[in-house]
């Protein structure tokens, strides 16, 4: 019995550990907003940079919402900037989340959230 049980927490172990990783574990950095080319073929760039700063390697999802001049929100995208690769305690991944929206004219402001976290 002392076997299994030993063996079961070996196994949940790590799980805890990485359950310590919230939203608010990351940081998003360095964000710079710009449309690029004129007319039909503008498109939206939403570059920054996300840093892991909790104690276990872990992946974040980003939320973006851009929003009017009013602060309506015109629409909204999610990614994971490393993908399903985690990102090391103290390191960081740029991220371009920008190409997920298409360009409308009356967006005004963006935000940007951490909203999931993940270990893959």
């Amino acid at each position: 019995m002392k076997t299994v049980l030993a063996a079961t927490l070996l196994l949940v172990a790590p799980v805890a550990a990485h359950a310590a990783c919230a939203a608010t574990d990351f940081a998003i950095q360095d964000v710079k907003v710009s449309a690029i080319g004129t007319g039909i073929a503008t498109r939206l760039s939403v570059k920054g940079k996300l840093v892991n700063n909790c104690a276990a390697a872990a992946a974040a999802q980003v939320r973006l919402d851009a929003k009017d001049g009013s602060g309506n929100v015109l629409a909204t995208k999610m990614g994971w900037p490393a993908g399903t690769t985690n990102i090391s305690p103290g390191q960081s991944v740029d991220f371009d989340l920008g190409r997920l929206l298409h360009y409308q004219s009356d967006m005004q402001s963006y935000s940007l959230t951490v909203v999931d976290v993940k270990a893959w």
